[in-house]
This record gives structure tokens, sequence and C-alpha cells, in this order.
């Protein structure tokens, strides 16, 4: 540990974070105003690929470049290759600064080189002069100290410029040898990393980096720094949280009993990811035939609504649309009849306020915490868990989900009483949907006035439009594939809630409008339960 105490910025390394594989990474310099974590020696890594940082401890370090063979080879996943990719950009990045500082330095010594080789022999010729003058023809006096004067220029060839010291990729052979040694027989633990305390103890602990190993002993003030936080007029905090979950690392499942209601194409992938972290599932869903493969992982059966919210401490539901959700709450052996004092429902569906707030007054009325937490995204964040969270209602409720919020979701916004978040989700929604209807228009437009929809992508793609949602809703144009990944009769559902919403306050919301128009007749074409982007149909029937 006191030879890895000289480890370098920058020094490329294998973090271990949690029950993930050994993630690539590079050691940085922390914030001056974070902690470091008490006890064994550790530093601070940021990880490829995504926007995490840790600290790691130095027996949790392997230096990259020996066991990349072997990461690659027992370590799968996009966004692994991902963050492969970034550690390979980074050091061509550093080869042509250090190419270009070489060239510079060589520049700069030849100069001053030639200076010098000028300077010496204009010596010489002035000593020859004076000799001369005194002793006439013969040479009595010294050599001048040309060859001094040149090994002086060679040894600046070889030594870079002050400017130029941290340009360099700087795993050197004596680094690579000394962290070899330090590691050597380390074998990879899952849970390590983190210890076993709670976080409980730090209200905001999911908002912040991946950077304590043990108690946080960071305060507020030092939390809310990193923390954007604005005031609405509603008088509402929108806390914007780290994201968190490409690795995942900084997860300790709460020991809490979570219920989830729901296996659609979000919910599926939300269970998938709390089980892979650690939680105790119950699930359930009105058709039981999709609860097997959960239960297979380690999920737990609930025969029905009120038996799942009766048996765990939390309960989370993701179901279509308004009817769905209040017929969930409210049904035969629905989750109502389950709620008792203390007992949490979390409802993640996307609906409009008025519902969201007539469930939540039941729930609370027996006795129960309500919490809203609908998710921005699709099939395939979902299975990423890289879902947008948007959440109101019992604030303490919100910090409980902790845990459960970080293994589903890239951020988390935590908006303030029961109801903003239903109106933010709709508004959100309202413009994803309207924009992916001026993408189908736009391309059959560019078709039947002969450009090619290919180039019109490639040229979308460079623009200030591009983005992963409008390239991958392009493509699924262009390939005629409308698997879905969010359902056309479900955007359609928000954007009759969100123009129900401008109507309730009065505001025109003419572009919803005429998105919703041209979404109802993809619907009457049959694309329903087609992903969003086959609205291109309702332009080329």
């Amino acid at each position: 540990e006191k030879a890895m105490g000289s480890l370098e910025q920058n020094f490329l390394c294998l973090g271990e974070a949690g029950r993930y594989p050994p993630w690539p990474g590079k050691i940085v310099n922390p914030p001056k105003d974070l902690k470091k974590p008490r006890g064994k020696k550790c530093f601070f890594v940021k990880f490829f690929g995504t926007e995490d940082h840790a600290w790691i401890k130095v027996e949790q370090l392997k230096p990259y470049h020996p066991h990349k063979e072997e990461m690659l080879k027992n370590t799968k996943g996009k966004r692994f290759q991902q963050a492969v990719d970034a550690v390979e950009e980074f050091l061509k990045k550093g080869k042509v600064k250090e190419q270009a500082s070489h060239s510079s330095m060589e520049e700069k010594s030849r100069h001053s080189s030639s200076e010098e080789k000028s300077k010496a022999a204009d010596g010489k010729r002035k000593k020859a002069l004076t000799g001369a003058k005194k002793r006439g023809p013969a040479t009595g006096g010294k050599a001048p100290k040309s060859s001094g004067t040149q090994e002086k220029g060679t040894r600046k060839r070889g030594r870079p410029p002050k400017e130029d010291k941290d340009t360099t990729i700087p795993e050197s052979t004596s680094v690579k040898r000394m962290v070899a040694g330090t590691v050597a027989g380390f074998k990879w633990q899952a849970n390590s990393f983190y210890g076993s305390e709670q976080t409980k103890d730090d209200p905001h602990f999911h908002h912040f980096l991946l950077s304590q190993t043990e108690k946080s002993s960071v305060s507020y003030q030092t939390i809310a720094k990193r923390l954007k936080i604005t005031e609405e007029e509603t008088g509402s905090t929108s806390i914007q949280a780290a994201d968190s979950t490409a690795i995942n690392g900084s997860i300790i499942p709460t020991d809490k009993r979570i219920g989830f209601l729901g296996l659609g194409l979000m919910g599926s992938g939300i269970v998938s990811n709390l089980l892979k972290m650690g939680h105790t599932v119950t699930v359930w869903n009105r058709t039981a035939e999709k609860c097997d493969l959960f239960i297979q992982e380690g999920a737990r059966l609930g025969r029905t609504p009120a038996e799942v919210v009766s048996t765990c401490d939390i309960t989370f539901a993701c179901v279509s649309d308004p009817k769905a959700a209040k017929d969930l709450v409210l049904g035969p052996s629905g989750v109502l009849q389950g709620i008792r004092p203390g007992k949490c429902y979390v409802d993640m569906s996307t609906l409009d306020s008025e519902t969201v707030m007539e469930i939540s007054q039941v729930i609370i009325s027996r006795g129960g915490r309500f919490l809203e937490a609908p998710v921005s995204g699709s099939q395939q964040l979902s299975n990423e868990g890289m879902l947008l969270i948007l959440a109101a209602g019992d604030g303490g409720l919100y910090q409980d989900c902790s845990s459960c919020f970080q293994a589903m979701g890239k951020t988390s916004f935590y908006l303030g009483e029961v109801g903003n978040a239903a109106k933010m989700m709709l508004v959100l929604n309202m413009v994803q949907g309207s924009f992916m209807a001026t993408i189908a228009e736009g391309l059959t437009l560019a078709q039947v006035t002969g450009q090619s929809q290919q180039t019109f992508l490639d040229i979308l793609n460079q623009g200030q439009l591009a983005s992963p949602f409008l390239d991958q809703k392009c493509q699924n144009v262009l390939q005629g594939n409308f698997k879905p990944d969010f359902y056309l009769k479900y955007i359609q559902k928000d954007l009759r809630l969100a123009i129900a919403l401008g109507d309730s306050v009065n505001h025109p919301t003419p572009m919803a409008a005429a998105a919703n128009e041209v979404y109802k007749r993809a619907k009457a074409l049959d694309q329903s339960d087609n992903d969003m982007s086959a609205v291109y149909r309702a332009y080329i029937h």
C-alpha cells in the first residue's frame, strides 16, 4: 500500500464495484470538498462509459492493460463495450497529445541546439581573435566549450517542458509492476466494496456520486452543491440525481420487502433490475404466466394485489392507464384491501393528476403512505436500468425507495406534492409524442419529394436535433421494424391526457392536438400495439 501511494492521475485501472464485474476506470483527483473515507488506502476512480465516480480500495484495483484480454473474455454487454471503447478513445487522445508534445519538444530542441551551436561558434571565433591579438598565430588559449553546450542541448531534447507534464498516459512499466505486485493474488468478491452499512442515515445518498465506501460523513451543504435544485412557482422542489446506475456499485438493497404489480414492457425490466440488485421482491400480474420468469430469478408470487400489499413493506405498481390504476386499487382483492397503517404504495403509471390524487386520498385514509413515481423511457431503457423517474408525494417514502430507484433508473426527481409528477410526465410525453409525429411527417415528405430518407436521417444526426431517440425511431421506420418499445396506444393516451390538462387551465395545445389526430389515425390502421414510431404509417395510407 505504501507503494500504491505514488499512483499518478489518469492511471488506467479496473475497479470492483458491488455486484458488477471489474469496470475500466482511471484514477482522478477527487473534488476538494469530498472527504476521503477512513481506513484502508483508496483512490478516487472515474469509471469509463458512465458519469460515476467511487473511492476504490487498493486491493480492489487492477492495472488495465495486463488484465484487458481476460476482462474482455469474461465480461459482455453493450454498456461494458461502450466503456472499453471510451478507454481506447482516451488512449488515442493521449497518444495524439503525446506525439504533438514530442514534436513540439523536438522542434524546440532543434531550435535551441542550433542557436547554442551558433553561439558556441561565435564564441569560438571571438576567442580565437582575442588569442591572436594577445599571442599572435600560435594556439595557446583554452578550447571553447562547444561540446559541453551540445551535451546540454542533447539533454534538453529528452526532458519534456513543464506545461506538457500531464499530457501522456502515465501507465509506466514501473507503475504496472507496482500494482501487479500489490494485487496479484486478489480474488474479486461480490459486495466487498461498499461494506454492509445502510445509507438511510443520509437522506440524499442516492442523489450523490458513487463516492462513499463507508457511512457518509459528508454534510448536507456539501451534497447540496452536487444537486441541481430549483424552486418552481408551485413551491415544489426538483432535485436532479447524479447518474448512478451504469454500474450500480453503490446500491445497498433496502431490507424492506418489495412488492410489484404489473409486468408489462416497463414493469418487467424494473423487476428484473430490482432482483439483480439484491432486493426481495413479490410479484403479481393480471396474466399470471408472466410471473414465471421472475419466480425463476428469485421473486415470490403473490396471488392478489391485496396479498402483495399486506405481505410487503413497499408495493410498486405500473399499469397502462387511469382506469387500470383505479381498478387495481379499488377492485376486488385490490391494493386498498391490503393497506393498513405503515404500508407504502408507489404508483409508477402515467396518469392524470386527478386520478393520482384520488388514489392517494384512499391510500392515506387507511393509514398508508403514498408516492407517485411515473417513469419516462422505453422497454430497452427499463431493461438497462436507465429510466427517468419523476416522484411526488410522501418525501420520507421517496427516501425509503432510494435503492429501488437506483436499481431501476438513471435519474430521479422529487417534485413535491401529489399530482406534480403526473403533470410533469404528461408535459414530457406530450413533447415526445409530438416530436415523433413530426419526425414521421418529415420522413414521408422527404420521400414523396424524391429525397433519400437515409440521407435525411444522416443530416439530422449531424445537426442539433441528434439524439438516441431520433436515431432509433428513424431506424425503426427505415427498417420497417415496429416491435413495441413504447406502445403507440399509450403515447396517444398521454397526448389525450396532456390536452385535457391544458384545457383544465385554459392553455392552448394546438401542436399536441394535431399530433393526437395523427396517432388516432394510426390506431384506426391497427397500429395500437406497435411501437410509437408506427405513427409513420398514418402518413403512407
